[in-house]
């Protein structure tokens, strides 16, 4: 029993320290910042319900998926890092959706695109990323099915937390006002554009090793 809980407590702290649900809030508003409440909410849900799809995924069956299709790390480390930097270099720009005066149609269609955020980046790289989903392959890899249920489990209850981060974090921004959300849009760009090179620099280094 008390491996069982050093390895959950392991598994959350590894989990929590490489998605960072904090760090994240920032990069979730800017990326939300025109939708409403609904929106807002639904886009929260959505990206976390995909995320631990993903993981869960990965930590049941990840080294089949990966051998079944030829892929590996590294490659998916590039490809996402290189979506990373172009997310992040747009709201370096201030680049983001706005929307005044829409009919209900538009509305529909402005909604659906939102969600869409929810897919990309949000769900895959931010939240469930090579990083992440190394990490749960990782942690399923050193044990059997209790370790895989363990693992499942701790990245479930860390979605339930995101989640929650994610929808407070909304009323924060009526606090410090639009001018000071568009300096976060860019810092949180440079930021995500940082962690896309990173993620494009190991992925190019993990390829190296391979050859």
């Amino acid at each position: 029993m008390e491996s069982i809980l050093l390895h959950a407590a392991t598994v959350f702290m590894g989990f929590f320290a490489i998605m960072n649900p904090i760090a994240n809030v920032p990069i979730f508003l800017s990326l939300t910042s025109d939708d409403d409440e609904q929106t807002t909410a639904a886009v929260a849900l959505k990206s976390l319900m995909l995320a631990f799809v993903i993981v869960a995924l990965f930590s049941v069956a990840g080294k089949v998926l990966f051998e079944l299709f030829g892929l590996t790390l590294p490659a998916f480390q590039i490809t996402g890092g290189l979506l990373v930097f172009l997310i992040g270099f747009h709201m370096l720009q201030g680049e983001h959706s706005s929307a005044q005066q829409l009919s209900e149609e538009d509305k529909k269609m402005s909604q659906e695109a939102a969600l869409g955020v929810a897919v990309s980046p949000l769900a895959m790289p931010i939240l469930a990323g090579p990083g992440t989903i190394a990490t749960a392959m990782n942690f399923s890899a050193t044990g059997g099915v209790m370790e895989v249920v363990v693992t499942i489990t701790v990245f479930a209850v860390l979605c339930v937390i995101t989640y929650l981060f994610f929808i407070f974090g909304k009323k924060f921004v009526t606090y410090i006002g639009v001018g000071v959300l568009g300096v976060i849009t860019r810092m949180m760009g440079l930021i995500l554009a940082v962690i896309g090179t990173q993620m494009v620099i190991e992925g190019i280094h993990g390829a190296f090793k391979l050859t």
